[in-house]
Order: structure tokens, then sequence, then C-alpha cells
């Protein structure tokens, strides 16, 4: 089975107050490995429900997402807590570093939660932090690194559970235009290394990054398709077939 992530027909209803809000409408998808996908729509279009989704950090109100071949609807808690420790990496536009600790620690920090020895994991934090360009930055705080070096200390904690996923949400939101470059030059190269990566942004340029693009609009998926003019990182756009 190559599909990753397989949704059908899925609805997210929230009760608020005595009026229903649906968020997400009938949405069915299916994601493949090593697929590089960009999630666009404007604020209140559904792309962060379905983000929650995605990411194991809700569930539908109807509808069927499986996950690896697992039926994400009937999971516990506790499962689904091991699901977005081992098998999805996430990327946050604001960082979420712990501010007294190294990047080492930080990159660390899932293994902590997975039970994995203090040997082993450190090794696996400089692997991780050397593949992001930081090997020589891995005692320093995130005060003392820039905003693109925090956000790649954050990918490298992404990336060392070696995960099924790599979830970015508005991963250059936080960035100048130059560094949010840099980093999508990094995203891409860690999807020619064989990951799967699912980013959510609102920017067009942002998207373009990616091989396939998926547009929400009140809680529907209005277009998925191909990226037709693909933005490759090395200052110049080709068409893809």
């Amino acid at each position: 089975m190559n599909n990753i992530i397989n949704i059908e027909h899925i609805a997210k209803i929230y009760q608020v107050g005595a009026e229903e809000v649906r968020a997400l409408s009938d949405v069915s998808l299916r994601i493949d490995r090593n697929e590089y996908v960009a999630i666009m729509g404007p604020s209140g279009s559904g792309k962060s429900t379905l983000m929650n989704m995605l990411g194991c950090l809700d569930t539908p109100t109807s509808g069927k997402y499986d996950f690896n071949g697992i039926n994400v609807n009937r999971m516990k808690d506790n499962d689904l807590a091991r699901i977005r420790n081992k098998e999805i990496g996430f990327v946050f536009q604001t960082f979420n570093l712990l501010s007294r600790s190294d990047a080492l620690h930080n990159v660390e920090l899932p293994l902590v939660y997975a039970g994995v020895n203090m040997s082993e994991r450190k090794d696996r934090a400089r692997e991780a932090l050397a593949s992001v360009g930081l090997g020589d930055r891995i005692h320093h705080k995130p005060n003392e690194l820039s905003g693109g070096q925090r956000q790649r200390v954050a990918i490298a904690r992404a990336l060392v559970t070696k995960p099924s996923i790599i979830l970015a949400d508005e991963p250059t939101g936080n960035l100048d235009s130059k560094t949010g470059e840099d980093i999508m030059t990094l995203f891409n190269d860690i999807y020619l290394k064989g990951n799967t990566i699912i980013l959510v942004t609102h920017e067009e340029y942002i998207a373009e990054h990616a091989a396939r693009v998926i547009k929400i609009k009140d809680g529907l998926i209005e277009h998925d398709g191909p990226v037709l003019n693909r933005y490759i990182p090395n200052g110049r756009k080709i068409l893809t077939s």
C-alpha cells in the first residue's frame, strides 16, 4: 500500500454554545509516501482543522481516516499520542522551542518521550542537527540563534524520530523572505531524501515549492492537483508534467 493517508468523507462539526459550526464537510483525499503536498486556504476555510486531523490532534465527527493503514477514528488518546510522537514530525510557525534548553536537548525531546536511552537519543539529535546545517550550534539556546536557525532546530526535532510524515504549519511565517527561501530549500532537500511533507500555508509562492496543492474553501476541497509551475530552489521555475 503506497498511500500513507486515506481520508474518506470526513466532516468536523464544533459545538459553539447553542450553535453548530461545520469546519469540514465531506472531505476525501489520499496522500502517498514521498509526496510533497501544500494545503492552502484563507482564514476560516477549514485548512487548520484539516491539518489537525492529519496530525492526529483532532478526530472527525464523521467519515474515516486511515493513517498507515490504521483507522484513526477508533484510536484512544494514548494511541493518538504515540502516533503524533513517532509517526508525525511537526514544524510550527512559532518554532515552539524550550527557551532554557539548548538545541541538542530541544531536538532530543521526542526521543525522551519515546523512551529512547540517553546515549542513542543524543547521537540521533546530533545527527539531525547536522543534517539541517547546525552541527556547530548544538549547545546554543534559542535566544542565541537567529530565526532561521531556530526553525532549523525545529525541523531537526521533527526529523529525529524518522517519522512517516513531516507536517509543517506556516513554517516561514515568522521569517524574512531570504531566510524563508533558505528554509524552503531545506524542505526540498528533505523531500528529495524520500520524506513525505505536508505543508500548510496561505501563501501562493510558498505552495509553489510543493509538487501538489490542495485548496480548501468553506470546508470543502476546491482544487486538488499538481503544481504546474513548481518552484525549484535554484532560482528558476520549471514546468511539471
